[in-house]
């Protein structure tokens, strides 16, 4: 039944026990010194025999004996009670204090010290130590363990060693750590397969990887988009085309949504194994989910239109009216039909000016509709996120208000716009931007004034010429005041999406707040709608938004234009990629006619 100091497959699918590991290479403990352990060297996760009824009540559990590793059910109790503190009549601070002061407490402290300067040999001491002390160690104590050691892995240089050791030793006490979580029944979630499966590609091994997050979904655990990266990272490196798009779809299947660093390599993964429409697709889930690429995509996507592959693929006669109805089904700027044209693709880095015109092809480009359905549905989520996280009071008397008072042609972030390029608060600057686009508007009405209550009644708010154009702007019904406690943010960016107005702000809306929004449309609705403001010598320059889309392009006579991303210069040109072939408009127009 043993071979070695491994256990045999058989012997595991004849437990009596749920299996959790399959063909796991577990090393028996030796009583003398529990830091022998040899690295796991084969590992494949396994199908449960028995369906998992309650997830929160399912335990791991290793015989000691055997070093049969199991998932056995059991009460969950991640942490020994008999070595908590007592806190039985102690105050909630006393409770947090003696917590932190307990040697669990300041172990787990110690370790998110080393997780956040990356010392994996201090944390590994303070692990032998903890062992050798008794200390019990909880989830959070070996998350960060595991997470350690797999950065150890990853990393390309170290201080204290050379690549190859760093990496034996990352691996070795990696998988003996997660060993002893398993033996000290101690649950894992979603940090703890990740880092193992981080652990297995450093091992050169994406398929345990990948059998880690299929493991997650079979105990109930959501996996996240880092969950999938160590397999799919790693199929990618080998080429393995199969197993990665697998990958992808298993992805597809269980909700989570690629970002560019994945799409990016599996574009560059298609692009080395020739599948033309791999390509194709995964240009188009550029296009939807990520819209402006980055230098690297930028590149990968340059280089496939350079290539013999991308200049043998193509059609010379395609169905014009299908493209024209795949344009207006798709709302512009795309049309889905597959690669049009024959020949060799020109491609050339250029810039779009002003008036969407591109500089190398002299192709304008589109802009791309929302569908007002999109609108109202964004409207409400934003309304229904923003009463989750406001006083639902106050939000609610501000819509009532914005229902009374609106609609207004544009939106002014009020806090934003008085400190752009300002060490203090301009009452000045923000009544240039309200005139401004006071004469603009079609109705030469104001812009609605969105400030908070601490703006608007201390510092340069007492001034009497500020006081004035505060007067100003509350008599028009153009200022609103957001009650202390509140966010600003909620307010000006509901009020800009419901009465479909501009928006001015050089908030670039990419932090939590607006990660909570959790749409597309979200930077689409930004790219349409969003004003920033420019300050320079010769005085304050408003920037509308481009009239047509900045997102990669596919026009009905097959070209293709790509955006990559700029910075935070506003004024900076931003560099496009375009691809045309040569014969392709004259084909068109034939075709056409």
């Amino acid at each position: 039944m043993l071979r070695g100091n491994f256990l045999t497959p058989s012997l595991i699918r004849t437990s009596p026990f749920l299996t959790f590991l399959s063909k796991i290479s577990l090393p028996l403990m030796h009583q003398s010194n529990c830091h022998t352990y040899r690295p796991l060297l084969c590992w494949h996760m396994h199908s449960f025999t028995k369906p998992i009824t309650d997830i929160k009540q399912n335990r791991f559990s290793a015989d000691l004996t055997t070093g049969l590793c199991t998932l056995a059910f059991s009460k969950k109790s991640t942490v020994n009670e008999s070595s908590a503190p007592n806190t039985g009549t102690m105050s909630n601070k006393s409770k947090k204090k003696a917590r932190r002061e307990s040697p669990e407490g300041v172990l787990r402290h110690k370790l998110d010290m080393c997780s956040k300067r990356g010392d994996v040999f201090e944390a590994l001491r303070l692990y032998d130590d903890a062992r050798s002390n008794g200390i019990t160690l909880s989830q959070h104590h070996y998350n960060v363990l595991l997470y350690v050691c797999s950065c150890k892995c990853g990393s390309e240089s170290s201080e204290n060693g050379d690549r190859e050791t760093d990496l034996n030793l990352g691996l070795k006490r990696g998988f003996e750590i997660f060993q002893q979580m398993i033996t000290d029944k101690v649950d894992p979630n979603e940090a703890t397969f990740t880092s193992v499966a981080r652990l297995a590609v450093a091992k050169e091994d994406p398929e345990m990887a990948f059998d880690l997050v299929k493991q997650m979904k079979s105990f109930g655990i959501p996996p996240k988009l880092r969950s999938y990266g160590p397999a799919l990272f790693g199929f990618c490196k080998l080429g393995n085309t199969d197993k990665a798009y697998e990958v992808d779809a298993h992805m597809g299947e269980s909700g989570v949504v690629p970002e560019e660093p994945e799409l990016s390599a599996l574009l560059k993964l298609s692009v080395d194994a020739k599948k033309v429409d791999k390509v194709y697709e995964i240009l188009h889930r550029l296009r939807t989910l990520v819209r402006q690429v980055s230098e690297s995509t930028f590149k990968i996507i340059e280089d496939w239109f350079d290539s013999v592959d991308a200049a043998e693929i193509g059609v010379l006669n395609w169905d014009v009216s299908k493209v024209r109805e795949g344009i207006v089904r798709g709302g512009g700027g795309w049309h889905g039909q597959g690669w049009l044209g024959s020949g060799k693709w020109r491609v050339e880095r250029t810039q779009i000016d002003e008036n969407g015109v591109c500089c190398s092809c002299n192709e304008r480009l589109v802009c791309i509709d929302i569908d007002p359905r999109e609108t109202e549905n964004f409207a409400s989520s934003l309304s229904n996120l923003a009463c989750q996280r406001e006083v639902r009071s106050d939000f609610n008397k501000f819509q009532e208000w914005l229902g009374r008072h609106g609609p207004f042609d544009a939106v002014i972030d009020g806090a934003n716009v008085g400190l752009v390029n300002q060490h203090n608060f301009s009452f000045y600057q923000l009544n240039t931007v309200v005139n401004r686009l006071r004469q603009m508007s079609p109705s030469k009405r104001m812009p609605l004034v969105i400030l908070h209550k601490g703006r608007v009644s201390g510092g340069p708010a007492q001034i009497p010429k500020n006081k004035k154009l505060l007067d100003i702007w509350r008599d028009g019904g153009a200022l609103y005041t957001t009650p202390p406690g509140s966010n600003d943010d909620w307010y000006w960016l509901y009020a800009a999406v419901n009465c479909k107005s501009l928006l001015v702000t050089n908030d670039e809306m990419r932090d939590h707040l607006f990660q909570l929004l959790g749409t597309s449309f979200f930077p689409r609705w930004k790219e349409k709608h969003q004003i920033r403001l420019s300050v320079s010598r010769d005085g304050l320059n408003l920037l509308m938004p481009p009239p047509y889309s900045i997102v990669i392009q596919e026009s009905e006579n097959g070209s293709w234009h790509v955006p990559v991303i700029t910075g935070d210069d506003l004024e900076a040109p931003r560099q496009w990629l375009c691809a045309t072939r040569a014969r392709v408009k004259s084909l068109h127009s034939l075709f056409s006619n």
